[in-house]
């Protein structure tokens, strides 16, 4: 991006602020004290600001790049068509998004016991970390995707399995996957029937809040400093009830995890808010974990598990594209707007590889963006995203930086600082060459 015209040091402010009044109360401004080499302030100096990153997450799952890295791994080459077209939605990804989840579902991160497929995921945590990403591991507990090799052992060797799994991964990605879902779906876990699995079968003795309790324990003694999420599809009150129990017994949840997949029809506005009211209830930071919005037709209604809509083709439509545009920049707005959500993960980049076939993706297969992608960039990095901006300081050397919670990078006399806006109000000192 190009710097915009050099501004007063009044009018830093207002240029940094956010346009979109939907969200401009989650603006913040910081004070930057300007120096010289001697400690002296600078008055009337010319100061670039910048904005790197947002304090909140906006998040695309990365699961891509499992699969290259798993591949390279193995010493497999790709075509050129496929090397271009993952180079194309790594682009797009990093170009939109800055929080990667990973998938560290069991029976795939382990289909033979004893061996973990830990290198490949690695390599994935590492690709996005040394862009600047953050990343989260889901799940370390969950019913689905269990290992068949679990089945026939019995259940005390199942539950100290599953503890051992929790230490081992939560231990070994420490400090490049510091959040998790620590245990998804539990409110369906003990009377989950669509397979026969080990996690399903010790639930249904342990009870939920017995499963979540060995879930969060095992993770936070393995890694204390991670952020561990309850999450769930379930949007009723049995959830609810669910924390509350979990709560009740002292086990310490840092997030909730709200899952919605909206491939049965958008919530629209007034759903969205009235889940943002029943799970902020508790105060703890809400994560919308996983969304999904067709560009296509949306599957029937009558449908209790999503799994049971089964095409080989679902193609997007015309007015669907632009349905999906229009509902993601609402409830973007709409969950951005509420300062108890913290992280918003869109489920898959594109179309690629998306789950049950449905062109829910905001890019096409073949990588060309959706009017949701843009839609959705046009937000983020856009109206809610200061760019380069030069204003000079005033006569104590000072300028103001506002915008939305975040990392921002002060240039003066070639020298860069960064510096976070946020809660902390205080003066911020950079000094020029």
């Amino acid at each position: 991006m190009t710097a915009q015209p050099i501004l007063s040091s009044a009018a830093v402010a207002a240029s940094a602020a956010v346009s979109d009044p939907a969200v401009a109360h989650r603006t913040r401004t910081r004070t930057v004290q300007v120096l010289d080499h001697s400690g002296v302030p600078l008055v009337d100096a010319p100061v670039t600001v910048a904005q790197e990153q947002h304090e909140i997450g906006f998040g695309c799952i990365g699961f891509d790049e499992v699969y290259r890295a798993g591949r390279r791994l193995a010493g497999q080459p790709f075509t050129p068509d496929e090397d271009a077209l993952f180079e194309r939605l790594d682009a797009l990804w990093f170009d939109l998004f800055d929080t990667a989840t990973l998938p560290f579902y069991w029976g795939t991160f382990e289909p033979e016991e004893g061996m973990p497929r830990t290198a490949a995921l690695r390599a994935a945590a590492e690709h996005f970390v040394s862009r600047g990403a953050r990343v989260k591991g889901h799940p370390l507990v969950w019913h689905t995707v269990a290992p068949q090799w679990l089945v026939p052992k019995p259940d005390d060797e199942v539950l100290r399995l599953l503890r051992a799994r929790v230490q081992r991964d939560a231990a070994e990605f420490a400090g490049l996957v510091d959040t998790w879902d620590a245990i998804n779906e539990v409110v369906i876990m003990p009377v989950f029937t669509k397979d026969e699995n080990a996690v399903t079968r010790v639930a249904k003795t342990v009870g939920r809040v017995g499963m979540v309790r060995l879930a969060f324990e095992e993770a936070r003694a393995a890694n204390p400093a991670a952020t561990l999420l309850l999450n769930d599809f379930d949007m009723s009150a049995d959830y609810e009830h669910l924390i509350e129990e979990v709560l009740a017994a002292g086990i310490k949840i840092d997030a909730l995890g709200l899952q919605s997949h909206m491939h049965q029809g958008t919530w629209g506005r007034e759903k969205t808010l009235d889940v943002l009211e029943r799970f902020g209830r508790f105060g703890l930071p809400l994560h919308f974990t996983e969304i999904t919005l067709m560009s296509g037709e949306h599957m029937p209604k009558h449908l209790d598990d999503l799994n049971d809509h089964r095409v080989e083709h679902w193609p997007s439509t015309p007015e669907g594209l632009e349905q999906q545009a229009q509902d993601a920049t609402e409830l973007y707005t709409t969950l951005v707007a509420d300062e108890r959500v913290k992280v918003i993960t869109y489920w898959g980049l594109s179309d690629h590889g998306m789950w049950l076939n449905a062109p829910g993706g905001l890019v096409h297969a073949d990588g060309t963006p959706k009017p949701s992608y843009d839609a959705l960039r046009g937000l983020i990095r856009g109206q809610w995203w200061l760019a380069p901006t030069t204003a000079r300081t005033d006569e104590q050397g000072r300028l103001q930086v506002a915008g939305m919670p975040g990392r921002y990078t002060v240039e003066v006399g070639g020298e860069r600082t960064e510096i976070t806006v946020g809660e902390d109000d205080g003066v911020v000192t950079v000094a020029a060459r």
